[in-house]
């Protein structure tokens, strides 16, 4: 299997190790499914040259290593406390370009790739991916970055799987910012765009990713084709594209299962949140737009923030509106310190 540089380059002297891995592990094993086999094929590492010379992305590679030895990708600029941006499906760090800069002047930004997206290492089989596979890589990583005080930001499955952190390691967590998600378990009525995009990924393996951002904007215009091209940059073969293809089938349909009850155990905790939350949705989204209200009301913090929406702007609304959503992000994180 082709692979890129194998070096590793950890920001701000967080090392990973065996024994702080396999202490993430213990946490976590009311998530994980004890039965679960360790990954079965040897990851992928999309070469550095996919990488170069990306539009407005000129940020150096930082990995950390999580999980059964897997590198994780991040970017990690500016100083101070942290803010945590989450991405979802099929993006990677590149989607935070456009609120890096005005985050970064006053505050410690920090951007992973989940495993299988953008520069982190890719499983190629996608019965090797499951939430506790990304539940545990995450947490890993955020006990290797030793992150606390965090503001997190979520959208898509950064926020499926970063709302079920923060709801089980309240601790590390200052605030949230809650941009367009939600917490499936199975129960709920799915919208018709989810299942028009569930069943395209179910019978499209070489997922076209930039294409799938483009059609994922209020104004597809925006996305120029070299910055539709670096969205596709980390997946350049169908094998690479197996995490992507898998988080959109891994949303439960049926009101059982590891991911439904993961899912009704956040939204239990998350009833109770006493920290501020900030719902901040792009209400055009065809895909979530419509979960605003759920979250307004299941966190009981989140009315105490200005009634805010992104308008002009569609699933992927860090793309279309990312310096406005910054600005939002920074002003919360004023009024609540």
């Amino acid at each position: 299997m082709a692979s890129g540089h194998v070096g590793t380059c950890l920001r701000k002297g967080h090392n990973s190790d065996d024994g702080a891995d396999a202490r993430t592990s213990r946490l976590l094993l009311p998530l994980a499914d004890p039965g679960t086999p360790p990954h079965r094929t040897m990851p992928y590492r999309t070469p550095d040259d996919r990488f170069e010379r990306l539009p407005d992305f000129p940020y150096a590679p930082n990995y950390a290593t999580v999980g059964a030895s897997l590198r994780m990708h991040y970017v990690d600029e500016g100083a101070g406390a942290p803010i945590l941006c989450l991405h979802g499906a099929p993006t990677w760090a590149y989607l935070y370009r456009h609120m890096l800069p005005p985050l970064a002047e006053r505050h410690r930004v920090v951007v992973p790739d989940f495993i299988g997206f953008g520069r982190s290492d890719k499983l190629t089989a996608m019965d090797d991916y499951s939430f506790a596979l990304h539940y545990d890589t995450l947490a890993a990583f955020i006990e290797t970055l030793d992150l606390s005080d965090v503001t997190l930001v979520v959208q898509d499955w950064g926020g499926i799987l970063g709302l079920a952190y923060a709801a089980r390691q309240p601790e590390r967590i200052a605030r949230l910012v809650v941009l367009n998600t939600f917490l499936p378990t199975g129960d709920e009525d799915k919208s018709t765009a989810f299942l028009a995009w569930r069943r395209f990924v179910e019978n499209t393996p070489d997922l076209p990713i930039g294409q799938t951002v483009r059609r994922g904007l209020a104004n597809p215009d925006r996305l120029s084709e070299a910055e539709q091209a670096a969205y596709e940059a980390p997946f350049p073969t169908p094998e690479s594209k197996a995490g992507a293809v898998a988080w959109p089938l891994l949303v439960p349909m049926a009101p059982e299962g590891p991911v439904s009850d993961a899912m009704r155990e956040t939204r239990r905790q998350l009833a109770e949140w006493s920290k501020p939350a900030f719902v901040l949705f792009a209400p055009e989204d065809p895909i979530l737009g419509g979960a605003r209200d759920f979250f307004l009301d299941l966190f009981p913090t989140a009315r105490e923030q200005p009634d805010t929406t992104i308008d002009d702007a569609g699933h992927f609304l860090q793309e279309e509106q990312g310096p406005t959503i910054a600005q939002h992000v920074l002003d919360f994180i004023a009024r609540t310190s």
